[in-house]
């Protein structure tokens, strides 16, 4: 195992230990999406606000996705209303403001093929599978 390999291992299981009871997904149809794009003097900041109909379920889900990036424009995927999507982010904190808004980290948009990080979707494809099993 190499430094880096070490490095990684150690970084994913902090992550794991700090945040795993907070991660979710969701997938649905995009209901309702509001962009807000500010330009400050050295930063832009891009805010995404989705309203989602799960695929299953009688509920909503809303979801915001929040970057400040320095000196450059932050870039996103196009996602409109009626788009089939896939969030993969980390619930709010129990008490807080904002607890039931899930935080996004990726989204995958299924309908236009294209995601925010690039993903492997073989293995997505086969996570969905071993899920439905297990299900049955």
């Amino acid at each position: 195992m190499s430094f880096r390999e070490k490095f990684d291992k150690y970084f994913q299981e902090s992550y794991m230990q700090k945040y795993g009871d907070r991660i979710a997904s969701t997938a649905g149809t995009v209901v309702s999406i509001k962009d807000t794009k500010k330009n400050y003097i050295l930063f832009h900041k891009l805010v995404v606000d989705f309203v989602i109909k799960p695929e299953v379920g009688k509920a909503i889900v809303k979801a915001r996705y929040k970057k400040i990036r320095w000196f450059k424009p932050v870039d996103f995927i196009p996602v409109s209303v009626g788009h089939k999507v896939m969030i993969m982010g980390l619930k709010g904190v129990k008490g807080k403001k904002d607890s039931e808004i899930l935080q996004v980290q990726n989204i995958l948009n299924l309908t236009t093929k294209r995601d925010l990080i690039p993903v492997d979707h073989s293995q997505l494809k086969r996570s969905r599978q071993q899920a439905g099993r297990m299900r049955f």
